[in-house]
């Protein structure tokens, strides 16, 4: 039997489950017509176990406790590029929309942005904006490092999926939490929000120093889907936070469906990336 105090590590088998079913919930056409996979008929038990346990664990208390482990930094030191291919361990061996290696998601990602014009830090956003799931290779289990984030403090919106599991939530029951507002003053702006935990809050902090705010935004909140999909916690964010979400906004769809089978040139690509990761990033970098 699982215990809230020894939650199983994998309960979705691989980590990028969460993205499929981000697919089901937020469906478009692929490249070339082709539609990814549809589970909207198909049970996902292992989806549901997921969230079950990160809406359980998921407390103030639970992300104090990690900041204080991983926001020191002091994990190990590595460049980007060593930061990629320590996370291209991370293999997806059931993905039904691709079987390639994690570097190459992110490829497909950068390429797509560097296709469409943007400028180069947008498109380094594009590169990295998923290194933070080495908090997998670091022991974390996976309801720690992906699935939707969303603030905590207050009361949880009912649009978050799978709402009815913050039930076993400890912070539910906290008369401070009750409220929309929780512990904060309308309008405070996201920055003095406590968010839930996972590789989105990491990355932000390990970069947070180096890059232009609009790709900081991207980094910190695109798994934010109760905000940027949903429309929710407006009562948090303030005026720069509006203006800073509408590059959320234009990141999620590169995120989400650049996805395909079609291999990238990754040796062709490399002195590209490894340039621009110079301009903006250079050395090593403290995780």
């Amino acid at each position: 039997m699982v215990t809230s105090n020894n939650p199983p590590a994998t309960p979705l088998g691989d980590s990028d489950k969460w993205e499929n079913d981000l697919l089901r919930r937020y469906p478009r056409e692929g490249k070339g017509g082709r539609k990814f996979r549809d589970y909207e008929s198909e049970a996902r038990p292992s989806v549901r176990e997921f969230y079950r346990l990160n809406h359980r664990h998921q407390t103030m208390d639970f992300v104090r406790e990690k900041q204080a482990e991983y926001l020191p930094l002091r994990k190990r030191r590595m460049t980007v590029w060593e930061a990629l291919e320590y996370l291209n361990t991370l293999v997806d061996d059931s993905d039904p929309d691709i079987d390639l290696p994690q570097i190459e998601h992110l490829l497909q990602t950068a390429e797509a942005i560097r296709r469409d014009g943007h400028p180069r830090w947008f498109i380094l956003a594009g590169l990295i904006h998923d290194l933070g799931k080495i908090l997998c290779l670091f022991g974390e289990p996976q309801w720690a490092v992906v699935g939707d984030t969303f603030p905590l403090g207050c009361r949880f919106s009912e649009k978050i999926v799978y709402h009815q599991f913050f039930a076993d939530n400890p912070d539910s029951v906290q008369p401070e939490y009750a409220t929309a507002p929780g512990i904060y003053e309308e309008g405070c702006g996201l920055n003095q929000v406590t968010m839930s935990w996972g590789h989105d809050e990491y990355l932000y902090h390990v970069v947070k120093d180096r890059l232009p705010e609009p790709a900081l935004y991207m980094i910190r909140y695109h798994s934010c889907y109760p905000i940027h999909r949903e429309g929710e916690y407006d009562h948090l964010m303030n005026d720069h936070d509006h203006e800073m979400f509408a590059w959320v906004k234009a990141f999620n769809p590169y995120d989400l469906y650049t996805k395909s089978s079609d291999r990238v040139d990754f040796t062709a690509l490399r002195p590209f990336y490894e340039d621009l990761i110079e301009e903006y990033l250079p050395g090593e970098l403290a995780w």
